[in-house]
């Protein structure tokens, strides 16, 4: 193991997590903008809003992402 790194064996849970911290921020920051637009109001939400997404994208992510693999694998050239 290098220092500092988790071993590759953590790599299925490490990138599904990353991916959705970075897109459930961002969907849920689009979504509430879009609905409240920038107030205090809606920046106070936000936090809120983006942890609820996150809570139902990761798990989501965790048991869908084998499938996308095999339908992108059908789909692309190795």
């Amino acid at each position: 193991m290098s220092k500092g790194k988790l071993p590759k064996r953590y790599n299925a849970v490490v990138m599904p997590l990353i991916l959705s911290l970075l897109m459930t921020s961002v969907v849920s920051a689009i979504s509430i903008l879009r609905a409240q637009g920038l107030t205090a109001a809606a920046l106070a939400m936000w936090p809120s809003a983006w942890a609820l997404s996150w809570a139902i994208a990761f798990p989501v992510l965790l048991l869908v992402l084998p499938v996308v693999r095999r339908v992108t694998a059908a789909i692309v050239e190795s």
